[in-house]
């Protein structure tokens, strides 16, 4: 997750109509009249706190006829609650670092000299290692569509569908509606 993400949901939970609304929809669905009843505020007030909160992926919506009930997207409460404690555990000490001669014979090994990954490893090191030498190629800051990083993937192999799924598990790359950028090294899960 970015680090700018992560001030995003901090600021979002920076308030306690919000913290009450999660609270409420942890015990299941609600639409926004039987919210702003249970908090005792008026409707309006209830439509900006689930903007705020579907801005950084809290809140997931479904359509009855005219009534629109909210949802608490609990992965995503998690994943970024979590994210924070991520930061700066990358560095040095991890226990998936190679060495030097290590991360070279993994690429000669996985890589032919044309640059084309041979097959995905499954070891997950040596897969770490693989994916760290691909994004080598993308620029951070910048964001990308799907169907570009589906083209950039494919020139290193026919499985791109995978390796972009694994950038995205591994933390090098954040996904948002189609749109893919790097996180800062300091997330990778290396």
């Amino acid at each position: 997750m970015q680090i700018n993400r992560i001030v995003e949901f901090y600021k979002a939970l920076g308030d306690l109509t919000r913290i009450r609304i999660i609270a409420l929809l942890q015990q299941g669905p609600l639409h926004g009249q039987a919210i702003a009843g249970k908090l005792s505020l008026k409707p309006p007030t209830i439509t900006h706190h689930i903007a705020k909160l579907r801005e950084v992926g809290l809140i997931k919506e479904r359509r009855d006829k005219n009534t629109i009930y909210f949802s608490l997207d609990t992965k995503a409460l998690e994943s970024s609650a979590k994210a924070i404690l991520s930061l700066g555990k990358k560095e040095g000490g991890s226990e998936m670092s190679v060495t030097e001669a290590e991360r070279a014979a993994i690429l000669s090994n996985f890589f032919t000299p044309e640059g084309r990954l041979k097959n995905i490893p499954a070891q997950r090191k040596k897969r770490l290692v693989v994916l760290s030498h691909i994004v080598k190629g993308l620029e951070f800051g910048r964001i990308y569509p799907e169907k570009e990083i589906s083209e950039y993937l494919r020139q290193f192999h026919p499985d791109y569908a995978t390796l972009r799924r694994e950038l995205i598990i591994t933390q090098f790359m954040y996904r948002k509606n189609g749109q893919y950028e790097l996180n800062p090294p300091e997330l990778w899960d290396l």
